[in-house]
């Protein structure tokens, strides 16, 4: 059994060195001019009360201004999808037009799969941060859900080593001319947080990337997939020009979701007739109204990463000969004018 006459001697021995350690005005009361009987009485061992301080005194005046909260700081990165496969050139053009983040797809696994550090030195040298990796839609065949959970996991894996920040997926569960199911958007919540759990655990940030033709498609689908999803791993990566097509209204988003939004896809859309749908077009000359999403960004005071995306050089400027780093100049040209984006 432990001498305890010994814990008390050295417990005592400890209590009169901290006193030895309060400054004097403290210990006699004497703190700013002071008398000692002005000062305020502390509860002593045993249950008495001392006129000295258990610590010196200070001013608390400083917690009566609350703290604002931190304005609106958002940066402004662009997506390879736009030169088809080709990231090597996509990376020189996005790097030399001073875009300071980039989004890369899961193709780029391809020729860095092994040797992510070497991608992570290549954009390290372009001066590009590896904002997100698109990993593609989440299979929903029954049976198969450990293989896409081990899929989509790796993908997370690669981008954490590579230096990447978030991991993007969307869904493949839509069938065409069949209503989802609640047990459907179950399913899928399940999938998106048990990968976000496992990509958290690297120091990934997960982000659901709502698309025509998946489960979220809609704005209410959207809204189903993240009640069922775990908002402590799976957040929403906002494409505000599918969200639009999809009959949502971005800038109500951006409200809805302030406290999830992980980061967004700033992209335009443009309708053709009814046989042709629609494609997506530069920032600008479609039906979004971009700079109405970026007022409502700066109002919830979002800090984080806008991603300019373009799918593909649009049909009639392809033909015309323009280039992916053609629309991207575009692009920026709109962000400096109407939105007022330093680079």
């Amino acid at each position: 059994m432990p001498d305890q006459s010994v814990s008390r001697r050295q417990f005592l021995t400890g209590l009169g060195m901290t006193t030895l350690a309060i400054p004097l005005s403290a210990r006699t009361g004497l703190a700013d001019g002071k008398r000692a009987n002005d000062a305020p009485r502390s509860i002593g061992i045993g249950g008495g009360t001392s006129s000295s301080l258990l610590y010196p005194p200070f001013d608390l005046s400083y917690f009566d201004t609350p703290v604002s909260p931190a304005p609106s700081d958002i940066r402004y990165g662009y997506a390879a999808i736009t030169w088809g496969g080709d990231d090597l050139q996509a990376i020189k053009d996005i790097s030399s037009l001073g875009f300071p983040g980039i989004q890369l797809r899961a193709n780029i696994l391809r020729d860095f799969g092994t040797k992510p550090e070497a991608l992570k030195e290549l954009l390290g040298q372009n001066s590009l941060e590896f904002v997100a990796l698109s990993s593609g839609g989440i299979k929903m065949t029954p049976g198969r859900e450990q293989d896409e959970i081990l899929l989509h996991a790796g993908n997370g894996k690669f981008l954490a080593d590579a230096g990447g920040r978030y991991l993007q997926v969307t869904d493949a569960g839509r069938v065409k001319g069949k209503r989802p199911s609640p047990d459907d958007y179950k399913r899928l919540g399940n999938l998106l947080t048990e990968i976000g759990q496992r990509v958290t655990d690297l120091g990934v940030r997960l982000g659901y990337h709502n698309h025509m033709g998946t489960l979220g498609q809609s704005a209410d689908e959207v809204g189903r997939i993240m009640d069922e999803a775990d908002p402590k791993y799976v957040k929403l990566e906002l494409d505000i020009a599918h969200y639009f097509q999809g009959g949502g209204d971005p800038v109500r988003a951006i409200r809805n979701y302030e406290d999830r939004l992980l980061f967004l896809h700033l992209k335009d859309v443009q309708r053709l007739s009814s046989a042709e749908g629609y494609q997506f077009v530069e920032l600008g000359k479609g039906l979004v109204d971009v700079p109405a999403v970026v007022t409502a960004l700066e109002q919830v005071r979002f800090r984080g990463w806008a991603v300019v995306e373009l799918d593909s050089v649009p049909d009639q400027e392809r033909k015309a000969g323009r280039t992916p780093k053609d629309c991207a100049i575009e692009n920026k040209k709109f962000l400096e004018e109407h939105i007022g984006a330093k680079f």
